[in-house]
């Protein structure tokens, strides 16, 4: 037979901390905003977006998802190793985050490369223009998010989290997550949907 005290449920709270939710809410507004653009110049230029994404690698994107998709894996998993008490794992697995972003930035940086030499700047036309702008507001995004994945992986090196202290660990996790969400979406919507 079970207490009261067994079964009075715990409240649940939103992980992270409530500045970080407002600050991702406003990110991906912006986001959304820069998504509809690209929707409604592809509805105005359909064969300008369709030659675009012809120029475009899908196995590329493809990769970039996969490495953004298992650092945030690697991130979850880390976050529960804090939540176990085991923040040292958690650094090591932050550590392996941080090198599968890695992955994505030399590959984004190789595209960004070979479109250039191709002459593929953000003037030369419509669908250039907006993927560079989508794709490189993303990419920053990426770069903080390193720095992020960095800073908790040394917080979680020397001890600074643990099971009743991560508010800071779930918001920047948060964050690389938002990071994956926005990609998810973008892959797609750039390379992929006609």
């Amino acid at each position: 037979m079970s207490t009261l005290a067994e079964t009075v449920a715990v409240p649940r709270r939103l992980p992270g901390d409530l500045a970080m939710w407002f600050f991702i809410l406003a990110e991906l507004s912006v986001f959304a905003l820069l998504i509809l653009a690209f929707t409604v110049a592809q509805a105005l230029y359909p064969q300008t977006f369709s030659e675009g994404r012809q120029l475009l690698d899908r196995s590329t994107g493809l990769a970039m998802t996969l490495s953004l998709l298992t650092a945030g894996l690697f991130a979850a998993l880390a976050q529960e190793q804090v939540r176990q008490d085991r923040p040292r794992r958690g650094a090591l697995l932050l550590c392996v985050a941080l090198l599968l972003a890695c992955g994505y930035v030399g590959i984004k940086l190789t595209e960004y490369a070979h479109l250039l030499a191709s002459g593929l700047g953000m003037e030369h036309n419509t669908f250039f223009t907006l993927y560079w702008i989508l794709t490189a507001f993303h990419f920053l995004h990426v770069l903080l998010g390193m720095v992020i994945l960095a800073w908790l992986a040394e917080g979680c090196r020397r001890r600074r989290y643990g099971p009743q202290r991560n508010s800071g660990l779930e918001s920047g996790v948060l964050y690389w997550h938002m990071v994956d969400l926005v990609w998810v979406v973008l892959f797609p919507v750039v390379y992929i949907l006609d």
